[in-house]
């Protein structure tokens, strides 16, 4: 996507009341290299698996990959949903803002003070679509933008239009803008980190190479960062990392658009020996799980260790808890960030 036309003015980070807190999580130590925790829900019969991945913060593939024999239209009655809200950290330096595409997910490293703490914040994102990339590799973020304008591209209205949807040639500022509302950009030519007029598609291909948000998640990460934070952009199918001492492993699925990244059992055992030393490591991990997990992928990170039990399993013993507020409604479906559901004011 090309540099909007006009740019406005640096947004304040509490410019919306409506925006929903981000998961934030203190950085792990003594090795461990996952934040979060997953759980579950049991929804009302009227919510979809998209307005809990909104409400929780995750994206459309994590929760449907999570999911996998619910109708995430209509999951259905006293149905048992996992909110997959645990992750596997990206490679060191944990520093800036780092956004692996296959995870379809960015981690924004705060910078330590006295007063805050080593953290993480995490957010999903939506990547390129079919056709499209995002470059990989390291830059910086050189501006923000509140409410952009976009001239349209004349290779992105010809596409629309080949597919038999008129595109105009300019949108304003506004809540039907695709750029949204807030946009921080990076040394990439042309490439944004932004809002979106269509969040409930977030966590899937939606763009032409910029990192779309949910809105109240622009609001949340436009606010902290500023001109000169490095931007780091990652191509990892395959992750490994270590909780509580052991081996764990998440496969998502790959993007064309990008060289192969190897991803067999060797690419596995390469990246396991490349972990740093940990106490405690189970000395036998199962290949054969593993090897499963390779082909046919996994968002919740999976261990390892032989007997231990997988994700379905652990959160099949799990106390659910209740979901009882009212779906988004139809003006979610914007660029303006939503009054979160069961909130008078806009934030619980």
């Amino acid at each position: 996507m090309r540099p909007p036309f006009r740019l406005g003015i640096p947004v304040l980070a509490g410019l919306f009341a409506t925006a929903a807190p981000a998961l934030e999580f203190a950085l792990p130590t003594q090795g461990d290299t996952v934040v979060g925790e997953a759980f579950v829900v049991t929804p009302t019969p009227d919510n979809t698996l998209f307005d809990l991945a909104r409400y929780f913060d995750t994206g459309a593939l994590d929760i449907t990959l999570s999911n996998p024999r619910l109708d995430p239209w209509v999951p259905g009655a006293d149905q048992r949903v996992i909110i997959p809200t645990e992750y596997i950290l990206p490679p060191k330096p944990w520093r800036g803002i780092v956004v692996n595409i296959p995870q379809r997910r960015l981690f924004y490293f705060p910078p330590k003070t006295a007063r805050r703490p080593a953290t993480v914040i995490t957010f999903p994102v939506s990547i390129a679509r079919e056709g499209w990339s995002t470059p990989l590799g390291t830059t910086r973020v050189i501006g923000k933008y509140k409410d952009p304008a976009w001239i349209v591209p004349r290779s992105i209205k010809a596409e629309h239009e080949a597919g038999g949807e008129p595109f105009p040639d300019y949108f304003p500022p506004g809540v039907d803008n695709p750029m949204g509302m807030l946009a921080i950009q990076t040394g990439f030519r042309g490439i944004f980190i932004h809002g979106t007029n269509k969040p409930w598609g977030l966590g899937l291909r939606q763009s032409h190479g910029c990192l779309h948000l949910y809105p109240e998640d622009a609001v949340q990460l436009f606010g902290q960062v500023a001109a000169g934070l490095p931007v780091r952009i990652e191509n990892h199918p395959l992750v490994v990392g270590i909780r509580h001492g052991g081996v764990v492993m998440a496969r998502y699925p790959g993007v064309s658009e990008y060289p192969a990244a190897p991803v067999g059992l060797d690419a596995l055992r390469a990246l396991i020996a490349a972990l740093p030393p940990r106490a405690g490591l189970p000395e036998e991990l199962d290949w054969a799980r593993a090897k499963t997990l390779l082909g046919s992928g996994s968002a919740l990170p999976v261990p390892l260790a032989v007997g231990s039990p997988l994700p379905a399993r652990r959160l099949a013993d799990a106390p659910a808890r209740p979901y009882t507020h009212p779906p988004y409604g139809s003006d979610a479906n914007q660029a303006s960030p939503p009054v979160r559901p069961g909130s008078a004011a806009g934030t619980d």
